[in-house]
């Protein structure tokens, strides 16, 4: 896929400076621009333009003649599927660049339709038939192909890492090698063990594949320019999804026997218990959803903002504008740092998380025995 992708940017795009036409449609819709460009920039779409998904990856924009922007990004393949005529289409982003104007709803409407397809632009990128068909959006976004880059990085990580272990297997780890494993051991002894048991070592897989996948991308995301990934609830929910699965595949009798038929409580009272606990069943993966989605998007949203306050004060007066970046610079190196640990700590929490959710759903019963073994043994461990 990757290397299909570089042949279709070759062919059909290249970093090129794409020239946003600010013409509006209508005389009232050019004096509400000129307006909003004599006031200063609009902070919401800066914004959100930056932490949301789009068929082309913005590098940085230039001012050219007379107050236009020139926009310096690399188009993505657009990729469509109308299932009324059951037709494919794939170009590069670049053939709708023809300038925008605003409709009557207040979005973006790329003035340049291409193949009977034209851009909606507002808080988020849609693809629109100029027909009105139903279109199927496949295009590789700024989102996808940062998935992509993900997934090939930690490939080769830990593919040179597992041959330093093949080639050097009685020599102490060093360098990466070494962080590797010090990463791995944690998720073992941290996460996988005291939660799944003796069954650990067969989700270990799972749970390292969750962690590094997520942490890799939390950490491209901080990158300047970088996509924001894990700040997507759709990926989140996806990542989610995976778990739930796995957690309702792998649980056991006990598991669902305690769910749908509570030992030990009142008739009347199942009525009323059951329907909660299925309720709590879905809840998990919508907090594993909004747990990391909320995290990542709210950081990336708070380091945009203490840097967008640099041309909000400078809106004001210049003076002002240029004695606050000292401040914001420091509030925005303070919340980046920050994120640095944040990355590291979803990722766990997710991890974690995940691993406490099919604990529950594989741990086996316990006899009257037993479960007072176990806490007289929980109780010397505590002690």
């Amino acid at each position: 896929m990757i290397v299909a992708f570089g042949l279709f940017w070759a062919v059909n795009s290249s970093f090129a400076q794409t020239e946003e036409n600010h013409e509006n449609a209508t005389s009232e819709s050019h004096e509400a621009a000129t307006e909003e460009k004599k006031e200063g920039i609009n902070i919401t779409e800066l914004v959100f333009g930056h932490v949301g998904d789009s068929h082309e990856w913005h590098l940085f924009s230039l001012e050219g003649e007379h107050g236009h922007e020139t926009e310096v990004a690399m188009p993505l393949p657009v990729i469509t599927y109308r299932p009324k005529t059951g037709e494919f289409s794939m170009f590069s982003y670049s053939r709708f660049h023809g300038g925008w104007y605003l409709d009557e709803f207040g979005n973006h409407i790329s003035n340049t339709s291409y193949d009977g397809l034209y851009v909606e632009k507002n808080m988020k990128e849609k693809i629109r038939a100029d027909n009105g068909d139903p279109v199927y959006d496949l295009s590789i976004t700024k989102n996808v192909l940062s998935m992509m880059i993900s997934v090939v990085i930690i490939l080769l990580l830990m593919t040179s890492a597992a041959k330093k272990y093949k080639t050097a297997s009685l020599q102490a780890p060093k360098g990466f090698q070494n962080a590797l494993e010090s990463a791995i051991i944690f998720i073992r002894d941290e996460v996988a063990r005291p939660n799944l048991g003796p069954k650990y070592l067969k989700f270990m897989p799972l749970l390292l594949t969750v962690f590094f996948f997520i942490w890799v991308n939390n950490l491209l995301g901080l990158l300047p320019g970088g996509a924001n990934f894990t700040g997507n609830i759709a990926v989140t929910l996806c990542l989610s999804i995976v778990s739930f699965i796995v957690m309702v595949v792998k649980a056991n009798k006990h598991f669902w026997g305690h769910l749908l038929n509570p030992p030990g409580v009142p008739t009347g009272i199942k009525f009323l218990l059951v329907p909660i606990e299925i309720i709590s069943l879905f809840i998990k993966p919508i907090a594993l959803t909004i747990r990391l989605f909320a995290n990542i998007l709210a950081g990336h949203i708070v380091i945009l903002c203490v840097i967008s306050m640099i041309f909000i004060f400078g809106a004001l007066s210049k003076g002002i504008g240029i004695g606050f970046v000292p401040v914001s610079l420091a509030f925005g190196v303070f919340m980046f740092m920050l994120e640095l640990l944040v990355a590291a700590i979803q990722a766990f929490i997710f991890t974690n998380l995940t691993a406490v959710f099919i604990g529950q759903a594989v741990e086996e019963g316990h006899g009257h025995g037993d479960e007072a073994h176990g806490h007289e043994a929980h109780g010397a461990a505590h002690h």
